[in-house]
């Protein structure tokens, strides 16, 4: 990498005199010295004049003429001046490229190339370096605060890592779309297309972080490069994801392609410098790992040959839960975001939302009960996901169970009950949660037990809500709530939101 650094105020240059008294601490009159740099202005004008003052200072000296050279780096292509070609043109910006430059022509260097052949090798980086950045907002100035500010709603293509403006404002785009695009706009890029001539083929990809975009979004951002750049034509054979140049704490990222050599032997080399291990904390070493199989599979219960069937009970009763849940879903959020995480009400609505699709256009076995919540259960856990999707399916699993040795024309409300009962203990052989804790149990149980008992389902409904009603008194003692302080005498988001389901099913069999 690179043996010394200098650095300026932040988003400014250093002095010519700063970069002087490093270039007197670490030349190397035995190999000479290599200045890299990005091609902002500043840096070009005092980087430049340092050197042609260290010049003069040896000359002065009587010494030899030193052995340095300079290397402008301008991967930029989220903002390409149609004038660049020009003679005087200001020319592209550097980005995070940069470092893949620095990378390779250090490497160069440690393997004992010359100051020329380093020099050649940068320069070939550079020229077949291009990136593009994208940010959800400009970054805070230590001491000055926001330059400028987007919309909450908003992102801008092309922004720089000085929070230089971009080409592009436009509102926030999921990540399967923006990802794509800005790979697109590389390889469709005038730069790129010069160089690349093109032809598709190798190249090195650099993910990068610009600051204050989190872990989980990189490997998402990462990902989806992967695959983009594949499906234009190009084979990523080094993949680099982390934070290699921010805007300080900027949130966003940009990505990089670099073309590697065409000849297998150029190509080695070429690759071989990139594996070379750096050691220092700006840069993350590349691993060889295998590439990680993937199987899509749609959500499917037991393997078993019952076919889709309509029945119009069970459509109803399908029906009738979903829309009570759609109701119920403001006051479980709500619920939920004083005593939990506020998803409790959003998770309930997309797992009603998959089982009533699925009944809609007719891909449930509604003709055959153990078959139908089998499939069911495995659409609330694709759907829901989290603690309290589980527990529904578990319970779910357990009533399929326990249905396979009961002869469906033998359903009565009692036989339902008993059933209920059995697939509480399969749930209970998981989870510690029982009545008195403060969960959705403290309403399904009272109305497993009164239904099994009476036969009734307005009953067994009002020790439902009885239950769940007696949760507001209720210290938690299971769930995220356990660590919130209870507050307003608040009834548990779980067991109301499984109220509601219970409401939309007696609704529909009364």
């Amino acid at each position: 990498m690179l043996t010394a650094s200098v650095s300026g105020h932040v988003f400014a240059s250093p002095t010519s005199s700063q970069v002087l008294s490093c270039l007197r601490r670490i030349y190397s009159t035995d190999h000479g010295t290599l200045v890299v740099i990005k091609n902002y202005t500043g840096d070009v004008l005092n980087f430049g004049r340092a050197v042609e003052r260290f010049k003069s200072e040896r000359a002065n000296a009587r010494k030899p003429p030193p052995h340095i050279a300079m290397v402008v780096v301008d991967d930029d292509v989220g903002v390409v001046n149609p004038n660049d070609d020009a003679e005087g043109g200001v020319g592209r910006r550097g980005l995070a490229g940069t470092v893949l430059v620095y990378k390779i022509a250090g490497a160069m260097a440690v393997m004992g190339g010359t100051l020329d052949k380093v020099k050649e090798l940068a320069e070939y980086t550079v020229k077949h370096t291009f990136t593009i950045g994208c940010a959800l907002n400009a970054a805070s100035v230590p001491g000055i605060g926001m330059p400028r500010s987007l919309e909450d709603n908003e992102m801008e293509i092309g922004m720089g890592i000085h929070n230089e403006p971009g080409f592009e404002t436009k509102t926030i785009e999921p990540a399967r779309v923006l990802v794509p695009s800005l790979v697109r706009h590389i390889v469709d890029s005038l730069p790129f297309k010069k160089v690349s001539g093109g032809k598709t083929g190798r190249v090195v990809l650099l993910v990068n972080n610009l600051g204050a975009t989190s872990n989980i979004e990189m490997g998402l951002v990462t990902k989806l490069a992967t695959e983009a750049t594949r499906d234009a034509g190009f084979d990523p054979v080094r993949i680099f994801s982390g934070t290699y140049m921010t805007g300080l704490a900027m949130p966003g990222i940009s990505i990089t392609l670099t073309l590697v050599p065409d000849g297998e032997i150029e190509g080695a080399h070429f690759l071989a410098l990139v594996d070379q291990p750096a050691f220092c904390s700006g840069w993350t070493n590349h691993t060889h790992v295998e590439d990680a199989g993937c199987t899509d599979e749609a959500a499917q219960g037991p393997a078993t040959h019952v076919m889709p069937a309509r029945d119009a009970q069970w459509e109803s009763v399908i029906s009738t839960a979903y829309h009570s849940v759609v109701s119920a879903e403001p006051e479980v959020t709500h619920l939920d975001q004083v005593m939990g995480d506020g998803d409790c009400g959003q998770v309930l609505l997309s797992g009603a939302t998959a089982i009533f699709e699925a009944s809609s256009s007719a891909q449930l076995p509604l003709n055959d009960p153990p078959a139908a919540l089998a499939r069911i259960s495995s659409l609330v856990e694709d759907a829901m996901g989290g603690t309290s999707g589980i527990i529904y399916c578990l319970f779910l699993d357990g009533l399929a169970q326990q249905l396979h040795h009961v002869d469906s024309s033998a359903l009565t409300p009692r036989v339902w009950g008993k059933t209920m009962l059995g697939a509480l203990e399969t749930l209970y052989q998981y989870t510690t949660a029982r009545p008195g804790h403060r969960t959705l149990i403290d309403a399904l149980e009272p109305f497993a037990r009164t239904l099994e008992s009476t036969g009734s389902l307005t009953e067994a409904l009002e020790a439902a809500i009885k239950g769940a009603d007696d949760t507001k008194h209720m210290l938690p003692k299971r769930g995220r709530a356990v660590y919130v302080q209870q507050k307003e005498n608040l009834a548990d988001a779980g067991a109301v939101g499984l109220i509601s389901v219970l409401k939309g099913i007696v609704s529909a069999l009364q």
